[in-house]
C-alpha cells in the first residue's frame, strides 16, 4: 500500500446520491408532537428528525391522508 495517493488524476464523477439528499426546511410542530417523536426515538435508537422523516415517507408511499375531526 502506498503512503500517498495522487487523486488529482482520478476522473471526477457526480455524486449518485445527490438527488436523494434531504432538503432542510423549517416547520412548526406542536410541542407534544416533538416530545412524542423524541421519546420514540430513544426507544428505537434513531434521531427524532430521522424518525419523523421515516414516518412522513411511509405516509407518502402508502398515500395516507390526514383525517380531521372538527368539533364545535
Amino acid at each position: 500500500m502506498k503512503e500517498e495517493y495522487d487523486l488529482s488524476k482520478m476522473p471526477r464523477k457526480k455524486n449518485p446520491f445527490a438527488a436523494k439528499l434531504n432538503k432542510p426546511v423549517t416547520i412548526r410542530l406542536g410541542e407534544d408532537v416533538v416530545d412524542y417523536f423524541k421519546s420514540l426515538s430513544k426507544e428505537m435508537g434513531l434521531p427524532y428528525q430521522s424518525l419523523i422523516n421515516l414516518y412522513l415517507r411511509d405516509c407518502v408511499l402508502t398515500h395516507r391522508k390526514p383525517k380531521f375531526n372538527w368539533t364545535e
